[in-house]
Formats: structure tokens, C-alpha cells, sequence
């Protein structure tokens, strides 16, 4: 490796982030984007759903680019640097070899996860960036031995919580590093881990305030998540060829080739070695469990690839195989990051135009809004026509498109699960009571026939992809409210 490996790394992280900015220029939100960035214009301690860091994020983004699509996801985008540098030094740190601080920034930045969790922002993107300064924190506890680094550990984990509650697992991590690693045991009978804990509940605390005050229902929501309900062998066998496709196919082998030598090798410290296992293995542990009961989205895993990129280094410079595992690891190597580029470079082309199924629906297009920009423009002009005072959904995903791609300042609200809103600013009643459209009404749904005197069927909107229907969404019209015109029942967490 050149001395200027360093400035290699940070050129290649650069152009693929450069990549990523021009396709979030001209790729519409994700649903659960547009419901994030109606959070980021009312800041708060905590939402329904997920603690508040995603809000913050793009929060700076919109702050610089407006409320756009590229705005929307320019922080999370560039949040990617300093996760890379996180990583790089880690790696620098806990390994001799330069080549592998080095392929370990790539091989993160050439996953998917971080290709497509990064432009499409979710609570992950600042998970996975808050995951790669805990190891670098802890990697800086081992090296220096200062236990003033533990502070830097807490911060990192209260970043983490702020992010996700996905976070808790740091906690175990770090408690299974201390006990595994002999080096390590030391820590535990001096104050400064559980400083460190201690600052992690400060950085945390404006989301238990939130949560103190709205009856706990976030942690209720996300936490009975752990809840077994139905055991199934079906949820286990997705778990894993998905990381595949995730990680793209190169680092995951690398990745997997090595945690397994970091596990039975002793070319480096124990400490170091059990350090990236127990990042990675935790969680993979818990969610293999969880999996048996119920379905693990691929995104839950993202917080530890920070770690597996760095295994991944290790198997591709840190240690020697026999002559068939080496030139698999060597193949894998020089394939990363090309494949990962390609992968993610065919996603976003069958995403735009469904090539790839068809020109049929797809899964992505339940996530993405491909369409959703001209579909908002009719649902507009429907609205001029009428002279429709305000627009109704019957969901969060709909109502969070309709406020971001109708002119600003348009009422819109979801009539039910009012919960989601509580801090966004309630429409003006005497909008709702005037000619109201409601988009994604169907014949069965008695509430808001008893809320109106009138509704009538006005049309389908279709969401199109390359002139092809991806969704349909049927347009209602309705008028004389009586009573309160939207539903505010408790949320099920609160009732059950």
C-alpha cells in the first residue's frame, strides 16, 4: 500500500458520495422520508415511531438545499464521510496494516446499506454513523488505556439512542467485550465505563422525557417488537440471503471469512479481535432469535456493518488462508467495490423503470414514490377544480407525500392515528368542514360516511412508472362534516 492511502480512501468514499448526491437529486422520497421531513419541521424530543435523530439530520439538510429531495437527504449522504473516517481509524488502530484501515472504508461505503441506507434516510443512517464512533471510541479505550475515552464511548451510544432504539445493543456489546476479553476486565472495576453509561443517559434523556410524557408509547411500540406471538422457521430462512444481497455478495464472504478468523486466529490481541466480533455477533445473535417469531427487515442489521467491513478488511489483508480460501478472498477483494457500484447502478435503473420485473410492481415501489410527484400535481388540480379546501388520507405513508409534493402550506391530514401528528400543526377545522377531498377512501370504510352528510366517487389516480400503473388510489369527495371530522382514537399500544 502507498503512504498516500489515506488520500486514495478518501477520494473513492468521496466520488461515491458524489454518486449518491446526483441520484437523490432526481429519485422521489421514500415514504417513510416524507413522513421523517414533516418531523424535521417540528423538532421534538421523540416521535411515535422513533427517537428524534433522523429529524435532526435532515433538519441541517433542508437547512442548506430547501425542502427538495436533495435536501431532504444531503446530510445523511454526507454523514457517510465521517462514518468512512470513524471506520478507517478504527481499523488503523486495532490492526498494523494500513491496507486494511483502508478496504475497510471502501468495503462499507461499497454495501448497499450504506449505498441505499444513506440516500433513502431512515433512523439507520445516523445509527450506522454512531455505530462507527463507538468503535472508534472503544478501539481508543484499548490502545491508550485512558479512561476518558470512556466518555467519548457514551456520547457515541446516546448519539446511537437518539437515532434508534436499536442502539440498546450497544450495551450488551461493550458489557461481552469487558468479560471475554481478560486485557479488558480491568475496566470494570473503575469508575469510568459506568461514567460512561451515565453520559449515554444524558445524551438520551430529551427522548424519556418525550416518552415520560406521552404514556411511554414509543418504547411500547418498538419494544413489543420482542413480543413472541407465533413461532416459524419461514422469517429465519430470509435472514441471511438478504445480508447477502445487502452486503453485496463480495463482503459479505469477506466479512463472514472474517469474523471467523478473528474468532480462532491470534495474530493480533484478543481484545481487538473479540472487539469486532461482539459488535457484529450481538445483535446477528439477537435477531437470528428474533427472526424465529417474527420477520427481521434487512435495515435492522445496518448498525453493525461499520464492524463487518472492518472483518472484512482483516480477511482481505490480515491473515493468510489456504490456497482455495485465498483466492476467493482475493477474487472477492478485487470485486467489491466494482460489484457494489454496479448493484447499486441497477437498482436505481430498475427502480425508475422496472426492467428488471417486467415493468411490473415491484417491492421497491412499495417503499419509493416513483410517480408520486405527477400524481400530487392531478391531485392538485383536482383540488383547484372543486375548490376542495383540504385533502384527507387514510395513512401516514400518503398524507407525508401529499404535504411534501403539494404546494406548501396546503391542509392536509391523515384522518386516524392522529398520534403520528401530535407535532405537526393541526389543520384549521373550518378547512376540514368545507369541500374536502379524500384520497384512498374505500367502499367499506363506514367512519367517514358518518363524519360526512355527501361523498362521492370522483375519479382513480394512478401512480405510474414508465406509462405502467404501480398503484391506484381512489379520489373522494366529501361535504357537510358533522362533528369532529377526524378520528382521534388512542393508539392500539395505549388500548391494549
Amino acid at each position: 500500500m502507498t503512504p498516500d492511502s489515506a488520500t486514495r480512501t478518501a477520494w473513492i468514499v468521496g466520488a461515491l458520495v458524489l454518486l449518491r448526491l446526483i441520484v437523490a437529486s432526481f429519485t422521489p422520497l421514500a415514504f417513510d422520508e416524507a413522513y421523517y421531513w414533516t418531523w424535521s419541521k417540528h423538532l421534538a424530543g421523540g416521535y411515535y415511531d422513533h427517537p428524534p435523530m433522523v429529524a435532526v439530520v435532515i433538519r441541517l439538510g433542508t437547512l442548506i438545499a430547501g425542502d427538495t429531495q436533495i435536501g431532504v437527504r444531503l446530510a445523511s449522504i454526507l454523514l457517510a464521510i465521517p462514518m468512512s473516517w470513524a471506520v478507517y481509524r478504527t481499523a488503523e488502530m486495532l490492526f498494523p496494516d494500513k491496507r486494511i484501515a483502508s478496504v475497510s472504508a471502501i468495503f462499507l461505503n461499497a454495501t448497499l446499506v450504506v449505498a441505499v441506507g444513506t440516500i433513502i434516510i431512515t433512523p439507520d443512517a445516523p445509527l450506522m454513523v454512531a455505530s462507527s464512533f463507538v468503535l472508534y471510541a472503544l478501539a481508543k479505550v484499548l490502545t491508550t488505556g485512558r479512561g476518558v475515552w470512556w466518555l467519548g464511548v457514551g456520547v457515541a451510544v446516546g448519539l446511537g439512542l437518539l437515532s434508534k432504539y436499536t442502539a440498546l445493543y450497544f450495551g450488551a456489546a461493550i458489557l461481552l467485550w469487558l468479560v471475554i476479553a481478560k486485557d479488558m476486565r480491568r475496566w470494570l472495576t473503575t469508575p469510568w465505563p459506568y461514567l460512561g453509561g451515565l453520559v449515554s443517559v444524558v445524551v438520551f434523556s430529551p427522548v424519556l422525557f418525550w416518552n415520560a410524557d406521552h404514556h411511554w408509547v414509543s418504547f411500547i411500540k418498538q419494544l413489543g417488537r420482542a413480543k413472541v406471538r407465533i413461532w416459524s422457521l419461514n422469517f429465519f430462512a430470509e435472514l441471511f440471503p438478504i445480508q447477502f444481497g445487502f452486503a453485496t455478495p463480495s463482503v459479505f464472504v469477506l466479512g463472514v471469512l472474517g469474523l471467523y478468523a478473528l474468532s480462532r486466529r491470534n495474530d493480533v490481541s484478543q481484545s481487538a479481535r473479540t472487539l469486532i466480533n461482539t459488535s457484529v455477533l450481538t445483535l446477528v445473535c439477537y435477531l437470528v432469535w428474533h427472526s424465529f417469531h417474527e420477520r427481521v427487515e434487512g435495515n435492522w442489521l445496518a448498525p453493525v456493518y461499520p464492524a463487518f467491513a472492518i472483518a472484512a478488511g482483516y480477511a482481505a489483508y490480515g491473515t493468510a488462508w489456504t490456497q482455495g480460501v485465498q483466492r476467493m478472498a482475493d477474487r472477492s477483494r478485487r470485486t467489491a467495490l466494482p460489484v457494489g457500484v454496479v448493484l447499486f447502478l441497477l437498482l436505481i435503473l430498475q427502480l425508475h423503470s422496472g426492467i428488471f420485473s417486467g415493468f411490473r410492481r415491484d417491492p421497491a415501489v412499495r417503499t419509493v414514490g416513483i410517480g408520486w410527484p405527477a400524481m400530487a400535481r392531478d391531485v392538485q388540480a383536482a383540488r383547484e377544480v372543486l375548490g376542495a379546501t383540504c385533502v384527507l388520507a387514510n395513512n401516514y405513508g400518503t398524507t407525508s407525500m401529499l404535504l411534501f409534493y403539494l404546494p406548501k402550506g396546503s391542509c392536509v391530514a391523515q384522518y386516524g392515528d392522529r398520534i403520528r401528528w401530535e407535532n405537526w400543526l393541526e389543520p384549521d377545522d373550518a378547512l376540514l368542514r368545507g369541500k374536502v377531498l379524500m384520497i384512498g377512501m374505500r367502499d367499506g370504510d363506514q367512519l367517514l360516511r358518518d363524519k360526512y352528510q355527501h361523498t362521492e366517487r370522483l375519479q382513480d389516480l394512478a401512480r405510474m412508472r414508465n406509462g405502467v400503473a404501480m398503484e391506484t388510489f381512489e379520489l373522494d369527495l366529501l361535504e357537510g362534516a358533522q362533528g369532529d371530522t377526524l378520528d382521534r382514537s388512542p393508539p392500539a399500544e395505549l388500548v391494549n
